[in-house]
């Protein structure tokens, strides 16, 4: 089975959360997986077991309610979005292995620009030096998933001071900018694609910039 990487540029969150629920219902057994890369403009999103008594200050940012997994989460331009459509029941992953395998493309990613990125237990994501720098929340329905990673790449990080990131308060958020001058948000946006496919699909997947 392929996996498909749809570069689809900015994206209204809205719109790409209806388009991933409606593209897993249509899905079946011969359907390629996708992997969709995106920014948003600014939102904070709430999971499913989201908690209002995290959001703090949201100011004017739109807070929207959805079904991914996790907690509170902000989406703003800079930050790289990664929606996983990813038939885990064929390729016989476990959640825990999929989540796995998503933290160690981040983590491999990251060690291309000679940056040092662990996991935390109990707190999906990546993290250097004890602040997170990826976020991570998947839906998984049928043995199939959708949503997703973030990964802060050049971004306004004040909107985190406004919610505790993840559940977690006093939870400091980075970015690779802070870490490594000279990013290219371009290329990043490769060498994520080149770990998730190497991780997740060792056999096969293909590129493209089809919307």
């Amino acid at each position: 089975m392929t996996i498909l990487i749809k570069d689809l540029g900015m994206q209204e969150y809205m719109a790409i959360y209806d388009r991933m629920r409606e593209f897993n219902e249509r899905r079946d057994s011969d359907t390629d997986d996708e992997i969709w890369l995106l920014e948003h403009p600014p939102i904070y999103t709430l999971g499913l077991a989201g908690k209002t008594e995290h959001l703090l200050n949201t100011t004017n940012i739109p807070v929207v309610k959805t079904d991914r997994g996790g907690q509170v989460t902000y989406h703003g331009p800079g930050q790289l979005i990664a929606y996983l459509l990813i038939d885990i029941k064929q390729r016989s992953y476990s959640i825990k292995k999929f989540v796995s395998l998503i933290e160690k493309s981040i983590i491999d990613c990251l060690c291309d620009y000679e940056i040092n990125a662990e996991r935390i237990s109990g707190s999906p994501g990546a993290y250097v030096h004890g602040e997170k720098i990826a976020a991570l929340g998947v839906r998984i329905k049928k043995g199939t998933t959708y949503h997703g990673l973030s990964l802060n790449i050049d971004m306004d990080l004040k909107p985190f001071e406004g919610i505790n990131p993840c559940g977690y308060e006093g939870l400091v958020c980075t970015q690779l900018v802070k870490h490594k001058t000279d990013i290219a948000f371009a290329d990043v946006k490769q060498r994520l694609s080149h770990h998730l496919i190497n991780n997740l699909d060792k056999l096969s997947g293909v590129l493209s910039d089809v919307a």
